[in-house]
């Protein structure tokens, strides 16, 4: 059982200059190394709460990321200051609010770049596959305890439904015509390794995402064969953990386009290799958003997606 509610903790936050690997060709900070310290900041501060009561240690793990918006690019040089704050706590969850800046440290001018929502659910050190409850925080006000509630129940429905929603991966198809689904779609194999994983054996959710939006952007570039950079994305649902030793395969196809911008579905597949007892799962689901870029950084127009054949289907573990 949860002991006393405890006082909210206080805001993290951790900063790093970008660097020339963090960015495409043309200097704009990739989304999905955004996305992975967004979710490093959640990670820390959920973990922190979770453990602040005498009893079974725990690692916050992550279970949903709400819509993210890429207000402003981020470049090499700057400075991202990623801060994170315990907004609600349910029996087994966790919601933290992120904000990510970016300063200009020549100049002094900061920015704000990013805003996201993250949940966590404590997982138990002894046995990561069991949930342990969350310590109450203690509210400064009873409307942010109803609307937080309001919020869990709201991601809870919709990460219940979209598990459920969609179970097809995506296929390649010989001599795809341009511009259509099957010529821009793309597909990662990874073997998770020591390096992508917490000290128990799964992967962090940052790791995904960062994958995530790897192939997300290599299908936007084929589409549009210009600068393209992240524009928002939608929820991203992890349906089940992924650990050490499994081969991911992270798919990415086009779904829609706008004259301004492309949206893409990705997808993430765990195969247990090493654990016969165990078929091939649906990992993580989301969807992308992009725009292209001229070489001066203005939006351009975005090819339409030309309907055609090139959609094969196939459910998860045939």
């Amino acid at each position: 059982m949860s002991g006393p509610a405890a006082e909210t903790p206080s805001a993290i936050q951790i900063c790093r200059i970008m660097r020339p690997d963090d960015a495409n060709v043309a200097g704009n900070v990739h989304g999905g190394t955004i996305l992975k310290m967004i979710e490093e900041a959640g990670a820390i501060i959920s973990t922190r709460h979770c453990n602040s009561q005498n009893g079974e240690r725990c690692v916050a793990a992550l279970a949903r990321v709400e819509r993210t918006d890429f207000l402003s690019p981020m470049c090499i040089g700057e400075v991202a200051h990623v801060s994170a704050g315990i907004t609600y706590t349910s029996k087994h969850s966790v919601e933290v609010q992120v904000n990510v800046l970016s300063e200009n440290i020549l100049t002094g001018t900061k920015k704000l770049t990013n805003k996201a929502t993250l949940w966590y659910v404590p997982l138990s050190l002894k046995n990561v596959d069991k949930v342990l409850e969350v310590p109450p925080v203690v509210y400064s006000r009873q409307e942010q305890e109803e609307e937080g509630r309001k919020r869990y129940e709201a991601q809870k429905l919709e990460r219940m439904e979209t598990k459920w929603r969609n179970g097809d991966i995506v296929q390649p198809v010989l001599n795809p015509e341009p511009n259509t689904v099957s010529y821009s779609q793309s597909s990662l194999i990874h073997l998770v390794g020591p390096s992508d994983c917490t000290l128990h054996g799964f992967v962090h959710g940052g790791v995904t995402m960062k994958l995530m939006d790897e192939v997300a952007g290599i299908v936007a570039a084929r589409h549009c064969k210009t600068n393209i950079v992240t524009a928002s994305v939608d929820a991203i649902n992890f349906h089940d953990k992924i650990r050490k030793g499994c081969v991911i395969t992270i798919s990415g196809r086009m779904t829609f386009t706008s004259n301004k911008s492309m949206e893409i579905e990705v997808l993430v597949d765990a195969d247990p290799v090493v654990d016969n007892s165990q078929k091939r799962y649906r990992a993580a689901s989301a969807f992308f958003t992009y725009v292209s870029l001229s070489q001066e950084g203005k939006p351009l127009p975005v090819p339409q997606l030309v309907p055609g054949c090139g959609k094969p289907l196939q459910s998860p573990g045939t």
